[in-house]
């Protein structure tokens, strides 16, 4: 098994350094954030940093780098204090790659990459019609993160769209039913596929699988 230590990173250029440290962490969510500007001006960005953080009351959250560029999610997420946040099914993965080009703030990434404004809520703010799985976000509160000066955002979940056909009676929804993807590193987007899923773990009582059993 090779070994690459903290002093070993400092001499790997930017990309390789850049591409470890970003795959070597795990798998991570893919998702598309839509934001609208106080100008009404559409923005949709890929993100892989989008995490749960609560169940109830609905909340997630998700990382901005540093600003010391423009950053139009930012910048319109505060504007109007609200998002989307869009999963990124297997047959617009290349479109959804895209996004994270520089665009130009009066380019909306919608039309640049060919993925369409859907509007499901009376809130203005702009969902992917091709996402399978769709969250309308308001935002909530954010924290400087000091050691890297990026921005953890957070928001509460105020509405939830899916695909029926991924919902389960307990609520829970096979995601690999809607070739939902997951990002391994910058740029590696993988197929997940359900393997079982387990039942409320006890201590000394044996692992129980729920799909297995029919539930």
């Amino acid at each position: 098994m090779k070994k690459i230590t903290q002093k070993e990173l400092a001499h790997l250029s930017k990309i390789h350094r850049l591409n470890l440290i970003n795959s070597c962490t795990g798998y991570k969510s893919a998702n598309l954030i839509g934001t609208k500007s106080a100008q009404g001006n559409t923005n949709l960005a890929v993100f892989s940093s989008v995490t749960h953080l609560g169940s109830y009351p609905a909340m997630l959250g998700f990382i901005l780098r540093p600003n010391v560029v423009a950053r139009n999610t930012y910048d319109n997420l505060k504007a109007k204090g609200y998002f989307t946040v869009n999963h990124i099914a297997q047959n617009i993965i290349a479109q959804a790659h895209q996004t994270s080009a520089s665009y130009n703030v009066e380019e909306s990434e919608f039309d640049m990459v060919n993925l369409t404004e859907e509007y499901l809520s009376e809130i203005d703010i702009p969902f992917v019609e091709e996402s399978p799985v769709k969250l309308l976000c308001k935002y909530l509160n954010e924290y400087e993160i000091k050691e890297n000066n990026t921005i953890h955002i957070i928001a509460a979940i105020e509405e939830i769209y899916f695909k029926e056909e991924i919902l389960h009676e307990d609520y829970w929804l096979q995601l690999d039913k809607a070739n939902v993807v997951t990002v391994n590193g910058l740029d590696g987007y993988c197929l997940p596929k359900i393997v079982d899923r387990f039942d409320y773990a006890r201590p000394h009582l044996k692992t129980k699988s729920i799909l297995k059993n029919g539930a």
